[in-house]
C-alpha cells in the first residue's frame, strides 16, 4: 500500500542549481573565451572549494591510474 503523507520539500535542490549558473552566467556572458578560461581557472584556485580540488589533483596524480589529469 502506498504512503499519502506529504513530504514538506525545505531544500529545492534544481532551483538553487539554477541560481547558482544563473549568477555564473552573468559574470561570464560577455567574457572571450580566453577571459572566460581564466575566470574559471581563478575561482578553481580560490573559491571556496579550492582546497578540495587541490587535494583531489594531489591525490589524482599520486595515484597510477589511467586518468588524463596528470
Amino acid at each position: 500500500m502506498a504512503s499519502t503523507r506529504k513530504i514538506r520539500k525545505t531544500f529545492d535542490c534544481v532551483a538553487s542549481k539554477r541560481k547558482a549558473q544563473g549568477k555564473i552566467y552573468q559574470k561570464t556572458k560577455d567574457l572571450s573565451s580566453r577571459e572566460e578560461l581564466a575566470y574559471y581557472d581563478r575561482v578553481t584556485r580560490e573559491g571556496p572549494l579550492a582546497s578540495l580540488w587541490r587535494r583531489l589533483v594531489r591525490e589524482h596524480r599520486q595515484s597510477p591510474s589511467k586518468g588524463r589529469m596528470r
